[in-house]
């Protein structure tokens, strides 16, 4: 187990540890740490659980565990379910269990990513760590393959005086985007609270969303790895589905439930080559890594790519086919609502798709419902409406290939259907 830099956090740890003591556990302790450093950890050390104390990206005041036992997974909801049962019934045994330290396990986790993955152009890279935890490895581990880093708030400081660790921040990408143009840097890249995700800015200081990064690499690997799968969040671009050169290698892309776990769960169940997830979680399996989302190791495979290329991060992106997005935008619904309004909104939109009612000149042409609800329109546009898994609001994403003003048009039609329930409150950011 570890724990990430809130000033809660090692306490929870503590609390947890002795709860897992009295039961007959046996605990060891990484410390301080980010999430793939633990799951890195039950492969190092060949444990037979992994639980990880952290609030992620979320505000303080926050916080959770990640768990898992089956190596590179996560606790999804059916373990969830049972782990609840179990807790609230006080279906646990009593025992001795004991504790020990594992002194520096940064230094093995740092040094398994080094070595493998140094790079021969030396790249200039601002790394942005939000104060969070991952500023005490993500300089290090990227100056140790090569990099020249530039950083920006790497020192740890729970109190977060700027903005939250969270690459899908605006301020964040904000704030990356102008220390790459004032450094003529290469790239920028942004991790969240306890570095399982990392957003990227390419030389022009523009933001690259993670979905569109996660097609290049998918492009990338689809080349020596014909005939593979690939799972992508429902937030994620629709440039995947008829991408030409997916296409060419037989390549197939599932788009699954929005969340680190259903998606590791995926991979994992699917034998899928790679997952991506829009907000930053990118995760490799066999053979190029354990199945879990690394957001330094994300940047390091970037790296790979611009080192590989004589082309400028921008000039890759700009090689895709143009559309316009949102970024990922959180009404406020509360916990006990939002499911119920997320019905509501599917029925809706299905009734309008059977009454071949238009959405801005445009038929429904297709709806996903494994994650709430994702509706595609002719020209390729689409919206999404889910449930947050983890905090009490919504989930809107919208991308066009046509337009910004259809793009704008498709938000307003989802806006008006979420005022309409008079259940919504404020969105964390809007366009």
């Amino acid at each position: 187990m570890g724990h990430d830099y809130r000033s809660y956090s090692e306490n929870i740890k503590k609390a947890l540890s002795k709860g897992l003591i009295s039961t007959g556990c046996n605990v060891e302790d990484i410390g301080l740490s980010l999430s793939p450093t633990v799951y890195f950890a039950q492969f190092n050390t060949n444990s037979d659980a992994i639980a990880m104390v952290t609030a992620s990206h979320n505000e303080n005041g926050w916080t959770g565990v990640k768990m898992g036992i089956k190596k590179g997974l996560t606790h999804g909801p059916e373990e969830m379910k049972e782990l609840k049962d179990i807790t609230l019934n006080k279906k646990f045994i009593k025992g001795e269990g004991a504790s020990k330290n594992i002194d520096n396990f940064k230094k093995i986790y740092t040094e398994d990513l080094i070595k493998n993955n140094k790079i021969k152009k030396k790249i200039k890279a601002v790394v942005a760590c939000g104060n969070g935890t991952a500023g005490i490895f993500a300089p290090e581990i990227l100056k140790g393959i090569g990099c020249d880093v530039v950083e920006l708030d790497c020192k740890l400081d729970w109190s977060f005086p700027k903005y939250n660790p969270n690459p899908e921040d605006l301020k964040m990408l904000n704030a990356i985007a102008k220390v790459v143009k004032d450094n003529n840097a290469d790239i920028g890249f942004g991790f969240d609270g306890d570095g399982d995700r990392c957003g990227v800015i390419d030389d022009k200081g523009n933001e690259i969303y993670s979905d569109k990064i996660g097609l290049l690499i998918a492009r990338n690997l689809s080349n020596k790895h014909e005939k593979s799968k690939f799972i992508v969040d429902v937030k994620s671009t629709g440039l995947y589905s008829k991408d030409k050169i997916l296409l060419k290698n037989q390549c197939k892309t599932i788009y699954w439930k929005t969340g680190h776990s259903h998606i590791k769960r995926k991979v994992n169940l699917e034998k899928a080559l790679a997952g991506f997830e829009k907000s930053g979680h990118f995760f490799f399996n066999q053979p190029l890594g354990y199945g879990y989302d690394d957001g330094i190791n994300s940047a390091i495979q970037i790296c790979n790519l611009l080192d590989n290329q004589s082309k400028k991060i921008s000039e890759i992106i700009g090689e895709l086919p143009k559309t316009f997005q949102t970024p990922t935008m959180a009404p406020f619904c509360k916990d006990e609502e939002k499911y119920i309004v997320v019905d509501e909104i599917v029925k809706k939109i299905q009734q309008l798709k059977k009454e071949k009612i238009k959405i801005d000149t445009q038929s429904i042409t297709e709806l996903l419902t494994v994650n709430g609800i994702r509706f595609s329109l002719e020209d390729g546009s689409w919206g999404l409406i889910r449930a947050s898994s983890n905090k009490p609001s919504l989930v809107v994403v919208v991308e066009s290939p046509t337009s910004d003003i259809r793009k704008k048009n498709i938000f307003d039609f989802i806006d008006a259907l979420l005022q309409e329930t008079k259940k919504i409150g404020e969105y964390d950011q809007k366009i």
